[in-house]
């Protein structure tokens, strides 16, 4: 579970490289039960650091291809 703070906003996200173009979207790499998962780990995270309740909660998925990175949202 990766996590960036900007401001009153912190996003959850999950990240996953991909070698080359043949080997699909990053977003295709996240399915529902994966979804889930992170989302749950984000509750706990969160649980954990009370203080950061009030910030603006997002959920990504960061794609890696060699020196470009995409964000793509989920939900």
């Amino acid at each position: 579970l990766d996590h960036l703070r900007r401001g009153g906003r912190l996003v959850f996200c999950e990240v996953k490289a991909r070698s080359g173009p043949g080997y699909g979207d990053p977003r295709e790499a996240v399915g529902p039960e994966k979804e889930r998962r992170l989302r749950r780990a984000a509750e706990i995270w969160l649980a954990r650091n009370p203080e950061l309740f009030g910030l603006e909660i997002a959920f990504e998925v960061v794609g890696v291809r060699g020196r470009r990175i995409e964000r793509v949202p989920l939900g």
